[in-house]
């Protein structure tokens, strides 16, 4: 499954996707004189990351040829966002926190490969968007189990007592590829279609989850740094 919406949907010929050879897979060296093309949008809070198995490299390869490819601000590490925007715990408090996650839950579930790739934009204000960016991702799949682990991770960085923290449900798990403004995005859906054509082990490997990450992410994705890290 493919999917573009209607938001961001771009009309394109065979000529306007890119050739393959475009895409470099092992050298990254930069030509391009424009400077890199920077998100505009300003984040905030503490944000819980899961980080997914990788097969010779092909996440973090794919995060780095789309960038490459687009000029684009590379995303600091290729993630699965589990909770954002916690501005409720102090750094410490969090850092205590993730560290009593392997407690909580030993092992969180394996994942199957992806169900498809979307490239969408969000807008700031409606319903479950948050902010204004453009995104391309692998989407991947929930079931009982994985719930049931993202229950247990909210309660753990929440106070049970509030019931303001709830989660949306069921739980819609992607692994962002690529970022970009909303207004006149590089990528399409197209190149995405293209590029994972080409690098099969993105859509047709399971994944374990190797390690769940602490991240301020408060202002834009240049600030955003990793304060902790639990493996599994």
């Amino acid at each position: 499954m493919v999917s573009d919406s209607d938001v961001s949907s771009q009309e394109y010929s065979d000529n306007d996707v890119s050739s393959i050879d475009s895409f470099t897979t092992q050298e990254h060296v930069v030509t391009n004189e424009e400077p890199v093309k920077k998100l505009k949008w300003e984040f905030y809070g503490l944000t819980l990351w899961i980080e997914l198995e990788e097969y010779d490299l092909d996440l973090t390869t794919a995060v780095e040829d789309l960038a490459y490819k687009f000029n684009l601000e590379l995303i600091p590490k290729c993630h699965m966002t589990a909770i954002y925007g916690m501005t409720h715990l102090t750094i410490d408090q969090a850092k205590e926190k993730l560290q009593a996650v392997k407690d909580v839950i030993p092992t969180w579930p394996d994942f199957a490969p992806p169900t498809g790739v979307v490239s969408d934009i969000a807008v700031c204000g409606r319903p479950g968007q948050v902010c204004d960016v453009a995104w391309c991702e692998l989407t991947l799949s929930s079931n009982d189990a994985h719930e049931e682990a993202l229950n247990k991770l909210y309660s753990l960085f929440h106070d049970s007592s509030n019931t303001s923290w709830n989660r949306c449900k069921p739980w819609k798990p992607h692994s962002s590829i690529a970022y970009d403004n909303p207004e006149n995005k590089e990528f399409s859906l197209g190149d995405l279609v293209q590029y994972v054509a080409q690098h099969p082990s993105l859509i047709t490997r399971e994944r374990r989850v190797e390690a769940i990450s602490l991240w301020d992410t408060n202002g834009k994705m240049e600030d955003w740094k990793c304060l902790d890290r639990v493996y599994f």
